[in-house]
């Protein structure tokens, strides 16, 4: 959140979803590019530190595969989606955490960690620097997001707006849900349930739909069902 310092919007959040007993969770730092994993890792761990809990980098582990199945909690952060998809591609980690999650371990996302979460990357805003070999993420939900969802474009910029671009996803895979999610806000899945948090809606996009825009008090459970 802009003039906030680095997770410090979330971290309440994370520390309800992950509980009162402390957890050292895997954290994913692949979407790295411009600085190193151990930077990463300590720059989270910070964060997770002031809530009772702490993580340790994947990278840090001879098999990452073993590192997942024996994972108390996962964490993938931001960063590059191409990257991040690549490297847990080559690492066989997608079914991977498919697998450990569906199975009740808590996963923690954002922006490309959100990303990933979703069937495809098809929808991230980053720039495809490297060949990911496969478009397929986790599929932990069935929807796809559009992370830092913007309304307009910022002054002075006249290239496609994110609607426009989610639009023609849309054109091209009719029948799957966008959901833009705005700065400041996050969808919480918990016993088969979806909601948001935070104060700004979300807009959901369908192919020959209207945009929905729904807010903290609506179920968006029925994204799970497509």
């Amino acid at each position: 959140m802009p003039g906030q310092a680095y997770l410090d919007y979330p971290k309440h959040e994370i520390q309800k979803f992950l509980g009162e007993k402390p957890v050292t969770a895997l954290f994913i730092p692949y979407a790295a590019v411009t600085f190193s994993f151990d930077e990463y890792v300590e720059k989270v761990n910070n964060r997770f530190e002031e809530i009772g809990h702490k993580v340790i980098g994947i990278h840090s582990f001879d098999d990452p595969v073993k590192a997942v199945k024996e994972a108390e909690a996962i964490v993938v952060g931001g960063g590059n989606t191409w990257q991040l998809v690549r490297m847990m591609t080559d690492q066989g980690l997608m079914q991977a955490i498919k697998e450990k999650v569906e199975n009740g371990t808590p996963y923690i996302g954002w922006s490309a960690g959100s990303n990933v979460a979703c069937p495809t990357l098809r929808t991230t805003n980053d720039m495809p620097i490297i060949d990911p070999t496969s478009f397929n993420c986790t599929g932990l939900i069935s929807f796809q997001i559009n992370p830092h969802y913007l309304d307009a474009n910022p002054d002075g910029h006249a290239g496609e707006t994110r609607e426009q671009r989610i639009n023609e996803f849309l054109e091209i895979n009719p029948g799957i849900y966008v959901v833009g999610l705005r700065e400041g806000t996050m969808l919480i899945l918990e016993d088969g349930k979806l909601k948001l948090v935070g104060d700004l809606s979300a807009r959901i996009f369908l192919k020959e739909k209207d945009p929905l825009e729904l807010s903290n008090k609506d179920d968006f459970s029925f994204l799970l069902k497509h």
